[in-house]
């Protein structure tokens, strides 16, 4: 298993340089301008100096490759001199990637903006897992049953209905009528007692719960489909047979072997779950960023439009390297040589 992690490792750098190039390519081909929200009184020939400021002055090729420096060289660099306090070479020269609309390094913006997104993100993810998964397995072994009908059609219409009305309507209801929630995320709060805990608990339910419910309708029909496939199996009907009992049958061999196609979706499906977050974060005005992304594509800051799509791109790369892996520790017929 070593020897294939590695060999995926190797082959993902290419396929990381390729889809960089693309990113950068696209959003520098955008019709966009960093000058465009400038003031009209503003001259040409100052637009100019500025746009030559940012670097636009030079080739295409020129600036990717710059850019690849910075990601790959600069900003790691950077994060080793802050964890270990140690110096590396000249830091005081090396140029990172800088957002156009603030000047200041765009990993230090999203990194201020990381534990908005992951505390709404991973939250919503554990929640979306707690609730799909036992759906899925019962309405698998209770097929055709009320169970399994009224799971149908709720994940049917969780899956259907997109998170901007979800989170709209539980606004108007929850915070409107009842005055129960706040709609408005104040990412501001510390958590230092047990009140503002209970605050931040509160303010966390509908957006943790908007996307939790819209990825549960998602896996628990995985789920339901994956446990119907190897319920009629013959190992299942063996242990069975055996005298196994139906719960050690169902918990411990078919819901393993399960799991397997369960984990793609799984897996792939927490880089994805960041695109939901940018409309849900809009929702419920969560700094996180869902909404960086989107003020950076507002104000035409492609280094940090550029940064930011090529993490997700990475984060992709990552969890379906991390699938292929955990394919063969839940299936023992799978083997990697």
């Amino acid at each position: 298993m070593l020897n294939y992690t590695l060999r995926r490792l190797f082959f993902a750098v290419p396929t990381l340089l390729v889809i960089s190039f693309l990113i950068f390519l696209l959003l520098d081909l955008a019709p966009n301008d960093p000058t465009g929200n400038l003031p009209m009184t503003i001259p040409p020939e100052v637009r100019e100096k500025i746009r030559i400021s940012l670097g636009l002055d030079q080739a295409i090729h020129i600036r990717y490759i710059k850019w690849l420096e910075q990601f790959f060289v600069s900003e790691p660099l950077h994060v080793l001199e802050q964890w270990f306090n140690i110096s590396i070479g000249d830091s005081e020269s090396r140029v990172r990637v800088q957002s156009w609309a603030t000047r200041s390094p765009a990993f230090d913006l999203i990194a201020e903006r990381m534990p908005q997104t992951l505390w709404v993100v991973g939250m919503s993810y554990v929640v979306g897992i707690l609730i799909a998964l036992p759906i899925g397995v019962i309405s698998a072994y209770r097929q055709y049953s009320w169970f399994d009908q009224v799971g149908s059609f709720i994940s049917m219409v969780g899956f259907s209905v997109p998170t901007f009305f979800t989170g709209v309507l539980m606004i108007v209801v929850f915070s409107v009528k009842l005055e129960w929630l706040p709609s408005i995320y104040d990412t501001t709060l510390e958590v230092v007692d047990l009140d503002s805990f209970w605050l931040q608990f509160k303010q966390m339910i509908m957006p943790v719960m908007v996307l939790g419910l819209f990825n549960a309708a998602q896996l628990s029909r995985f789920m339901r489909a994956s446990m119907l496939d190897n319920l009629n199996q013959d190992y299942v009907r063996t242990a069975r047979a055996k005298g196994i009992r139906e719960k050690s049958v169902v918990l411990l061999h078919v819901l393993r072997n399960s799991l397997s196609p369960v984990v793609t979706v799984l897996a792939l499906g927490i880089p994805t779950v960041f695109g939901g977050a940018i409309i849900t974060e809009q929702i419920f005005r969560v700094n996180g960023l869902g909404q960086l992304l989107i003020i950076g594509i507002q104000g035409a800051d492609i280094p940090l439009v550029q940064t930011l799509t090529f993490i997700f791109a990475i984060l992709i790369v990552l969890f379906n390297l991390i699938a292929d892996v955990l394919y063969g520790v839940l299936d023992p017929r799978i083997r990697y040589e």
